[in-house]
């Protein structure tokens, strides 16, 4: 269990890297029974088209989506959760997230809390797989459009190299182990100062064990869908995943972006991945 100190450090990151939002965003507590309250970063018109993103694993919160909500905002309603269980402001409830039924159970609860009957659902990461487990279990006029920006365990598994840098760091997070495994899996990017100390922070922020799950079974998924790869990340080979989108979702357009590593995006030099999904949204605005 973290100490009092360790919890105001990372709350103190938090706020700092969702300063970047900019002015006018909306902090919302949603209940979400029985898995607890979910903090909600919202930002644009109440009225335009709900975007759902969800944020990766190891420490990731709703405001690392600080380099993309402003721009997406313009003709969205971005509304950024933490996940319950997981580093943010979100509260644990009575029911733990274990698995892929709860994890859905939750985006059910959520979506029903925000009154949201279709939206476009966005993820990186292992929120990207959270995303996709949802897609196919949601109504089909729930899920209009998916977004995964380098989702993982979804259409390539992990490459062993990187399980085993990120291993010392899942067993025991530490500041100075989670700076190293993110300038190792970034090849040394000038990576955003306070984005840093938040992952660095949140490795002194009690978090419940992430629930995983097998593979999703996406063959068949009609709705239109995005999938953004890292060229040069160290978490799957952007090749392998490209050929398992094409084989399981034909429809779907697969942009590369050849400088990204998996941890860098969706922050650093966002200017390409900003404009591939608003390219995208603009089919459902």
């Amino acid at each position: 269990m973290a100490d009092a100190a360790a919890q105001r450090r990372f709350l103190a990151a938090y706020d700092e890297v969702l300063a970047g939002w900019g002015d006018g965003v909306e902090a919302i507590d949603v209940p979400t029974p029985p898995y607890g309250t979910t903090r909600v970063n919202a930002l644009g018109a109440p009225d335009a088209p709900p975007l759902l993103l969800l944020p990766g694993g190891n420490g990731a919160t709703s405001a690392s989506w600080f380099a993309n909500a402003p721009v997406w905002a313009r003709t969205h309603r971005v509304l950024a959760p933490d996940l319950v269980g997981a580093p943010g402001r979100s509260v644990r409830g009575e029911r733990p997230v274990r698995g892929v039924d709860d994890l859905t159970g939750w985006l059910d609860a959520l979506t029903e809390g925000l009154g949201l009957r279709s939206l476009t659902l966005g993820g990186h990461s292992y929120g990207g797989w959270i995303a996709l487990h949802h897609a196919l279990r949601a109504p089909r006029e729930r899920v209009e459009r998916l977004v995964l920006i380098d989702p993982t365990q979804c259409f390539a598994g992990f490459r062993p190299g990187y399980l085993a840098h990120a291993l010392p760091m899942l067993l025991r997070p530490t500041p100075r182990r989670v700076r190293s495994f993110l300038t190792w899996e970034t090849r040394g990017a000038a990576l955003d100062p306070g984005w840093l100390r938040l992952q660095e922070a949140a490795a002194g922020f009690p978090a419940a064990r992430p629930a995983t799950g097998p593979r999703p079974k996406a063959e068949g998924f009609g709705a239109p869908t995005l999938v953004v790869l890292a060229g040069r990340g160290r978490a799957q080979e952007a090749v392998r995943a490209a050929a398992g989108v094409t084989r399981a979702l034909p429809h779907a357009e697969v942009v590369t972006l050849p400088d990204a590593t998996h941890h860098s995006l969706p922050h650093h030099a966002p200017a390409a991945l900003d404009e591939v999904v608003s390219r995208f949204l603009a089919g459902s605005a």
